[in-house]
């Protein structure tokens, strides 16, 4: 199915971190993937207290500055360009890691290539190319306390959302929400389940755009992206 966004309105991407900034506990330690994930700290405002970690040791990064404002020396895990709150620190690497491992992450947004109807996420691995490995993926799947996962619903007309992974798995354990750019889907012991739709879509069309098999309720509203 394809769904022609601009009928819908509000950027793809946007729609997905607008979204997904909703999910966020004022007062906690959030870590943001690289890509997708990282345009989540643009809609968590300031007062909310919250601070943002990034695995290349940094506690308290904020939005991408504006251009021409850009500092090499402060970067998130990716090499984006970001900037710091007030009270923001910067650690080694064996703390950053400590802070994952040891279930001290409050929350981790992750983007995601395959998520299957277990919940099983895939993001590591990307076809065709060499990679070095699953970097920080991997304990921030198994260590934080709750993962959510920001992708689009389809790659090249196909389906993210799969019955099984094709691709090697990030970690055993299964993440706590999925945010597309077309609906939210929550992953349980009985499969996933569509919790929200996005404005516009209709559940038909969400079914449609997905290989995997959703648990539909009588009512799915729409999603909220104030």
């Amino acid at each position: 199915m394809n769904i022609e966004m601009e009928k819908i309105g509000m950027d793809p991407k946007e729609r997905i971190a607008r979204r997904v900034a909703q999910e966020i506990v004022p007062g906690t330690l959030v870590n943001l993937g690289v890509g997708l994930p990282s345009m989540v700290a643009n809609y968590v405002p300031a007062e909310r207290g919250v601070f943002f970690q990034a695995e290349n040791g940094v506690i308290g990064l904020g939005a991408r500055p504006p251009e021409g404002m850009e500092d090499k020396d402060l970067t998130d895990a990716g090499g984006g360009f970001v900037t710091a709150v007030p009270g923001a620190a910067s650690i080694d690497s064996a703390m950053s890691f400590g802070l994952i491992r040891g279930g001290h992450l409050d929350m981790t947004v992750l983007g995601g290539l395959e998520v299957d109807e277990n919940g099983h996420l895939a993001n590591w691995k990307v076809p065709g190319k060499m990679v070095p490995g699953m970097g920080g993926a991997m304990d921030l799947v198994a260590g934080a306390r709750r993962v959510v996962v920001a992708m689009q619903h389809s790659a090249r007309g196909a389906s993210k959302i799969v019955p099984v992974c094709t691709l090697p798995l990030t970690a055993a354990r299964r993440v706590d929400l999925i945010v597309t750019d077309l609906a939210v889907i929550r992953p349980g012991e009985d499969g996933l389940t569509l919790v929200e739709r996005a404005p516009g879509v209709s559940v038909d069309a969400i079914v449609e755009a997905t290989t995997a098999h959703l648990n539909v309720p009588d009512n799915v509203p729409e999603m909220r992206l104030d």
